[in-house]
């Protein structure tokens, strides 16, 4: 490797001070698929003479090999390592590669160009300092160049140069680079991107990379490289206030506790005053311990340990704030969000919200709109699909400490991750906390409970029957609260036609539609369940998604699903609301067991067969679950 520095060969600690000095950037290029992303960066490592010798050998039997550019270097299969990407000639993964120059140190990523895999070209600017946003000088600005950019702003990346590339392929001609430039900087604008740069460059033959090119004497700029290398960094910023985020509570021994992060923003030093959130408790800074020894200050981006003055609880989740300058709290918020996942998003389906190092549940809201990629404008929606942006109200099931992403990165970004599949569906970031949820607040009651359900000489509970249509359900439902009643129990049915006439009217029979169904239902269960009844639930509730929501809401132990379990033909052949026959005939959209799926409980507290058995046996079957858990006295 002949680096641009002759210090390596001449003195290598002198090199390795003066490289361990120099700052370095983080950069993302993105783009439409096949506008030269790759072959960029591999021009880049190229000509800053960051390649091995056998890697140059091993990249000319590639290029003969795999090439697109007839026999010559195929600088493109630098980046393109994975196997896949060699033989279609695309980047599919995010490709992250190192290189440096006597000024500055680079880490760079290649992310993809194609729609599918918009996902992980959001991982790649998640933490870049600029943006290369690279245009094919034939095509002009496309949609994955107004996705990626809107992308690019999303997560906060400042800076932007814009890479018109290819311009050999139009004989370098001024006016189809000016006008990819005009037409990009009412992008920029729209986008609140103000820092953009426009390049005019050739990744194949060299034009404008590394330097110059006698073929643009209309382009008076920099080259692309020089921009990288002067470009101004803005760090982390040591004057914010201090936040870290737990990650693990430290406890060696006995003798020792203390909360290890990295510090998200701000500085801190023994004797700082710091406040615990989302608790509030307050103490102050005893020591910064790292591997090294203890350290008089820390400021943001260092990793270390800090030991407090009280015995206060922390926990993985909470962060640690300045006392003077703490951030919020709070549990609703409106966001942005980037859904990524091949399933579309559901309203009202419970997912796991993972913000820096804490983790809670959340449901979000029917989106406010969504952002039509080809005009900017909000398009009213009920949902996101894969690749779309929109804004949408979340509502999570505890508070967290939180800032806006565009004044805190750490503190103001997530994902969401299925509860199921544990797919990560989503990336979003928290616009501000919606006022409702700072100005509600929980009562405390003098009656709770327990005493409610102490003068029924019961115990509280949601049965929940889950089946197809035509299972036998509600008959069941019907039976068993007919003898809770002659016990002298206190009950209350909710039956999902019933509901639906009322509570329920305006929902219709949508996956969002019926996770909406499920999660009000729910809420009603644990209401009559606080009044101290055995509430009975008879739904079809489909989708184990919206059943394990239900049992999280209601409290494990209370919850007792049972799977009223009876084949699909033999519930088509009672038909007594002549459904399935209505479902065949087209005439019933998403209709359970027909055009839609029922995904079946996996491990219920109880599992009836209805075959063979009559209503009068299986709600014995339940009475005597009840009986042995405790929930009726005998």
């Amino acid at each position: 490797m002949a680096h641009q520095s002759a210090l390596i060969a001449e003195d290598i600690e002198s090199y390795l001070q003066s490289h361990a000095a120099k700052g370095l950037l983080r950069f993302i290029t993105c783009g439409s698929v096949d506008d030269g992303k790759s072959t960029l960066i591999g021009r880049l490592l190229y000509d800053s003479k960051m390649i091995f010798d056998d890697q140059l050998s091993a990249l000319a039997g590639d290029s003969k090999k795999f090439g697109t550019t007839g026999g010559e270097l195929d600088l493109a299969l630098l980046v393109d390592g994975l196997a896949a990407e060699r033989e279609q000639g695309i980047t599919i993964d995010v490709a992250y590669r190192f290189f440096s120059t006597d000024r500055r140190k680079f880490i760079v990523a290649d992310t993809p160009g194609h729609e599918q895999y918009t996902r992980n070209m959001a991982t790649g600017a998640s933490m870049a300092d600029l943006a290369i946003v690279i245009v094919d000088a034939r095509k002009g600005i496309l949609t994955q160049t107004r996705r990626h950019s809107m992308i690019v702003s999303m997560l906060g990346v400042k800076r932007v140069v814009l890479a018109v590339n290819k311009m050999d392929m139009v004989i370098y001609d001024e006016k189809v680079f000016r006008r990819i430039e005009k037409d990009y900087a009412e992008i920029a604008a729209a986008f609140g991107l103000k820092d953009v740069l426009a390049i005019p460059v050739s990744a194949l033959r060299g034009d404008n990379v590394t330097a110059l090119s006698e073929n643009t004497p209309w382009y008076e700029g920099p080259s692309l490289l020089e921009h990288l290398e002067t470009v101004e960094i803005h760090g982390q910023d040591s004057s914010l206030p201090f936040r870290m985020p737990v990650q693990w509570v430290n406890r060696p021994n006995a003798d020792f506790r203390g909360f290890a992060g990295r510090i998200a923003s701000g500085a801190v030093a023994p004797g700082t005053r710091v406040k615990i959130l989302p608790s509030g408790k307050l103490s102050s800074v005893a020591r910064i311990v790292t591997y090294d020894g203890d350290l008089e200050e820390s400021t943001a981006g260092q990793s270390v340990t800090l030991t407090l003055a009280d015995e206060v609880d922390v926990s993985r989740g909470d962060v640690i704030a300045a006392a003077d300058a703490p951030c919020e709290i709070a549990d609703q918020f409106e966001t942005r969000i980037i859904w990524m996942s091949e399933k579309p998003m559901v309203a009202s389906r419970q997912y796991l919200l993972q913000s820096g190092t804490a983790r809670s549940i959340c449901t979000p809201a029917k989106p406010k709109y969504r952002i039509d990629m080809q005009t900017l404008e909000h398009e009213v929606c009920k949902t996101l699909a894969m690749n779309e942006i929109g804004v949408c109200d979340i509502a999570l099931d505890r508070k967290i400490a939180f800032e806006p992403y565009a004044l805190n990165r750490t503190l103001g970004a997530f994902i969401l991750i299925d509860r199921l599949t544990h797919e990560t569906v989503a990336a979003g970031m928290i616009t501000h906390a919606l006022r409702r949820s700072q100005n509600v607040h929980l009562q405390d009651l003098s009656v709770d409970q327990a005493a409610r359900a102490a003068i029924k000489g019961q115990k509280p509970c949601t049965i929940w029957m889950t089946g197809l249509s035509g299972a036998g359900k509600s008959t069941i439902a019907n039976v068993v609260e007919k003898k809770l009643n002659a016990m002298a129990k206190h009950t209350v049915l909710l039956d999902g036609d019933n509901l639906r006439h009322g509570l329920n009217k305006d929902l219709g029979f949508t996956e969002q539609d019926r996770a909406e169904n499920i999660r009000r239902v729910a809420e009603v269960a644990k209401l009559m369940m606080e009044a101290g009844l055995i509430a009975l639930v008879s739904f079809i509730s489909p989708f184990r998604a919206e059943r394990e929501m239900a049992r999280e809401l209601i409290g494990e132990g209370r919850f007792i699903e049972v799977f009223v379990d009876t084949p699909l033909q033999e519930a088509e052949a009672r038909d007594v609301k002549g459904l399935y026959k209505k479902a065949r005939a087209g005439e019933i959209p998403n209709f359970t067991g027909i055009s839609s799926p029922y995904e079946a409980p996996e491990n219920p507290e109880l599992r009836l067969e209805t075959v063979g058995q009559s209503p009068e046996e299986l709600a014995e079957e339940i009475l005597e679950f009840l009986m042995n858990r405790d929930f009726l006295s005998r």
